[in-house]
């Protein structure tokens, strides 16, 4: 294995960031030295050890805790709103949202928004959805399926009928609002006795877990993903863990008038501990994300990193008043510091640095 001509000959160039993690860049600028130990007049004027440990590529950014983003929900009939719910109430499966006219908009859990008057004969993911949830509310003799059969019209009947409705076996679209799960009310846009015509605003809504809503630049999208582990720093200094739930790219107004939109991607991060949080309505906190992680692997400084004269890199290690180079693979970098592997290199070395 070749070596370079001595460390004040080999200048480090820059360390880039690229997608969380590092490329060392560095330029030979001296004669081709000669392969086997340094003498003790070409040892480095600085060393460090390298070191077994969990490697971790992680950003914190600041978000706010409070129940996440809202949802607005709008009204598909015409009337006048009689009843609205209170601000902060929660509402779960077959509870009523709103009344038009005097009559119920009820609940239901499922992603897929109602967009049709649905009666037998039609089919469908609604459907299925629909029946669904009848079921879960109790209301049986139907198969659960994407046909809405006759069956499903004497269930349908049987939940109007409790719900004080026209027993037509037909649901008509606005009836049901569907949601991913139960509900808090956030704000209301109309008061009872306001005209309701279809498409006006009648409420938000957000979800009833403590949540944490943080904005990313696009560029960090690689820390969003659905499903992942995050640390949550409140206001008490308590660190808890949350789960993101949500991941999107939206379109933020600029921050001044006639400024720029910006795409952010917009994560919610539900709190495990909803004990912990309970006592914030509305706070700044920080979140831990963890791009990559690498458990018990063998780092040293990025610094420490040389280009070796036939490709690649390697590090110099330094060992009584020799030293030697060791070609090495770069794994992950994070926080300054890089995994690496190869046979010539071992936990506890001293690893040769810039001045």
């Amino acid at each position: 294995m070749s070596r370079r001509g001595g460390r004040v000959a080999l200048i480090a160039l820059a360390v880039l960031a690229v997608g969380g993690g590092a490329t060392a860049v560095v330029l030979g600028t001296g004669g081709e030295g000669q392969a086997g130990s340094g003498g003790a007049g070409l040892l480095p004027p600085n060393t460090a050890t390298v070191t077994r440990q969990t490697l971790r590529d992680t950003r914190t950014e600041s978000g706010q805790l409070g129940y996440g983003d809202a949802t607005s929900v709008v009204s598909r009939m015409p009337g006048t709103l009689t009843k609205a719910p209170a601000t902060d109430a929660r509402i779960s499966r077959g509870q009523a949202l709103f009344n038009v006219d005097n009559q119920p908009v009820v609940l239901m859990y499922g992603r897929l928004p109602a967009y049709r008057r649905l009666a037998p004969g039609d089919e469908g993911a609604d459907v299925k959805q629909l029946e669904q949830n009848l079921k879960a509310l109790g209301y049986g003799g139907f198969t659960v399926d994407d046909e809405y059969t006759s069956a499903t019209a004497d269930a349908v009947k049987r939940w109007q009928k409790k719900l004080g409705l026209p027993e037509t076996g037909v649901v008509d679209l606005g009836r049901v609002v569907f949601a991913p799960a139960a509900i808090r009310v956030d704000a209301l846009s109309l008061g009872v006795g306001d005209p309701v015509t279809p498409g006006a605003k009648v409420l938000t809504y957000t979800g009833t877990a403590k949540a944490v809503a943080v904005d990313l630049d696009t560029a960090d999208q690689r820390l969003a993903k659905r499903g992942a582990t995050v640390q949550v720093t409140l206001p008490d200094d308590r660190t808890v863990t949350g789960k993101i739930t949500e991941v999107a790219t939206v379109i933020r107004p600029g921050d001044s008038p006639g400024g720029q939109d910006e795409t952010k991607v917009a994560v919610i991060v539900r709190i495990d501990d909803q004990q912990a949080a309970a006592a914030f309505t509305v706070a700044t906190v920080d979140v831990t994300f963890t791009a990559a992680e690498r458990a018990d692997v063998l780092t040293v400084p990025v610094a420490a990193l040389v280009a070796l004269s036939e490709g690649g890199f390697g590090v110099e290690v330094v060992s009584g008043g020799s030293s030697r180079y060791a070609a090495v693979e770069t794994g992950l970098f994070a926080d300054g510091r890089v995994e690496i592997s190869g046979a010539g290199v071992a936990e506890g070395d001293a690893v040769g640095m810039p001045a």
